[in-house]
């Protein structure tokens, strides 16, 4: 059976083993009308890729071998949720599932995101980075976000699963 953990909006400090940290840790925070990448970015795969009610969600990972060691190993994942639909929609609240290697199993549930809620207009989008640190050197990684239109109803947003891999675990 796996753990829940609550994140709170704000703060930083240490993540418990396993738990993805946002609050805090993002090292980028954008909310734009266009879909250019800024041009010193590092280009990276689209290893998660979905759209529910206009909110599309892509997440790319990254192994941090600065920060990991034998005990612990570091993922950084990038976020970009864009609003490629028509009504504006505020994330107002995240899920995220991980699996390590061995079965592992920890439920993360948490208000906004690096301790923010965005609002995106249709044609916006808005983009984070945080971490997750795993006992393994593979894991996987999914969810959703709580997302609320102007009207007060609310959705699930989903975030299709990826993978965080150590580079060389995967043949």
């Amino acid at each position: 059976m796996g753990t829940v953990i609550v994140e709170g909006s704000g703060g930083g400090g240490v993540a418990p083993a396993g738990a993805c940290a946002e609050a805090g840790h993002a090292t980028i925070r954008t909310k734009s009308g266009n879909n250019a990448r800024p041009a010193n970015a590092l280009q990276r795969v689209i290893m998660s890729d979905t759209t529910t009610r206009g909110i599309r969600v892509e997440v790319e990972s990254e192994y941090l071998a600065d920060r990991s060691d034998r005990e612990k190993y570091f993922f950084a994942y990038h976020v970009r949720i864009s609003n490629v639909g028509s009504e504006s929609a505020q994330l107002v609240s995240r899920e995220w599932i991980i699996t390590d290697a061995d079965g592992n199993v920890e439920t993360v549930k948490g208000p906004g995101v690096v301790g923010e809620y965005p609002v995106l207009d249709a044609g916006e989008s808005y983009r984070y980075t945080s971490f997750c640190p795993l006992p393994t050197s593979l894991g996987t990684m999914h969810g959703s976000y709580t997302m609320r239109t102007r009207s007060g109803q609310t959705f699930e947003a989903s975030i299709a699963p990826f993978t965080l891999a150590v580079p060389g675990v995967i043949n």
